[in-house]
């Protein structure tokens, strides 16, 4: 029983529960740079480059893969900034 209201869930017998808190992960801006191709099995990924613009990589240019829609000029906020996406391939984009 002690153990379930440290966790934090509710007590079955009062219905009280204890505060939950959220945590936040630290977050570093990047901006988008060139949009590279079209990757995934339906071609719902895209690849692009982008510049990192704070922390500990802060002007260091990338490889990442983002899903959903994405141009030019945007912004991403990576949360992690050391692993870099595979290189497309000629095979890995369609085109035989």
């Amino acid at each position: 029983m002690a153990l379930k209201k440290m966790r934090g869930s509710s007590d079955s017998k009062t219905g009280s529960t204890d505060k939950k808190k959220v945590y936040f992960t630290v977050a570093h801006p990047a901006i988008v740079e060139e949009v590279i191709g079209r990757t995934g099995s339906r071609g719902e990924i895209t690849q692009i480059r982008c510049k990192i613009l704070s922390g500990k990589d802060q002007n260091k240019i990338i490889r990442r893969n983002v899903r959903g829609p994405i141009q030019m000029g945007d912004t991403l906020m990576l949360r992690e900034t050391e692993i870099e996406a595979r290189p497309l391939t000629r095979a890995g984009r369609g085109m035989g």
